[in-house]
């Protein structure tokens, strides 16, 4: 037997296992998207192009995962580099620190976080106390809100997908560059941060698909007024009862992903 031969064999689990998860789900889902009384139709996909709400949630989707993917980032990046650079000890201490929020449930997280953003939360009463806020003040059903939720709960991912690449950058790199006489900041930014790019892209990757299609955060902190599309997916199931229309919008956020994710992941193999 040839080696592909075993190599086919060994894969075909995994293979059989990603098609019945994945990829047979997704074809149900676009032959419902297309369904209609009178056989297939695209009513549903221009029902939901026609419409400025749908178009305003979509946009608002993007637009908050394109903003915290870029906080992440921007967090991300030197708290990666910090935990690269220090010794052992520290290194595993605040590798613990950033995994042990993942061993905590989302919906738990979340919980928090509606406590601490409330009217009479932590975060509220140390503005008010600044004099930065009025009385009714709370962040609680806001876009910032969900930014702040989504941004501690995908941090993880950005830092430890960068924290990868680091790790393998020799540090006589920054030495040469330093004895260039190039600076701390000029280091990071010349040496550390070009080669550094395969990770922040990868974590990039994580946090976008995650926030965009993250549906417990934003519902919990944004509330009813602040939609999603994960939450508008969710009412159209739950409560209108329109499934197709619910895998219409699916797919447009399925497409549009891809859309946002086929660049970067070029941008990626073109960094190694």
């Amino acid at each position: 037997m040839s080696d592909r031969a075993e190599n086919l064999i060994l894969a075909l689990p995994g293979l059989l296992l990603l098609a019945v998860a994945f990829f047979v789900p997704i074809a149900q889902m676009l032959l419902l998207s297309v369904q209609g009384e009178e056989g297939l139709t695209f009513a549903n996909f221009t029902r939901f192009l026609g419409d400025p709400y749908y178009l305003g949630v979509l946009w608002r989707t993007v637009r908050l995962s394109l903003l915290i993917t870029a906080i992440c980032a921007l967090i991300g990046f030197p708290l990666a580099y910090i935990m690269a650079r220090v010794g052992p000890r520290m290194r595993l201490w605040l590798i613990v620190l950033v995994i042990l929020p993942l061993m905590t449930s989302v919906v738990v997280r979340t919980f928090g976080w509606m406590v601490l953003l409330g009217r009479s939360g932590l975060v509220p009463d140390i503005l008010r106390s600044l004099g930065l806020a009025g009385r009714n003040f709370s962040i609680m059903q806001t876009e910032s809100a969900i930014v702040i939720g989504m941004v501690q709960v995908l941090l993880p991912f950005m830092t430890l997908s960068i924290l990868g690449v680091v790790s393998r950058i020799d540090t006589r790199l920054e030495e040469a560059a330093r004895t260039m006489g190039c600076g701390f900041g000029a280091t990071l930014r010349t040496v550390v941060l070009p080669l550094a790019l395969p990770g922040i892209v990868a974590g990039s990757l994580l946090c976008f698909t995650l926030s965009a299609s993250s549906f417990v955060t934003p519902n919990l902190l944004g509330g009813s007024r602040i939609q999603v599309l994960a939450a508008s997916i969710y009412r159209s199931v739950t409560q209108t009862l329109d499934w197709p229309f619910a895998a219409a919008q699916a797919v447009i956020l399925f497409v549009g992903v891809l859309l946002i994710l086929v660049p970067y992941a070029r941008l990626g193999g073109g960094t190694r």
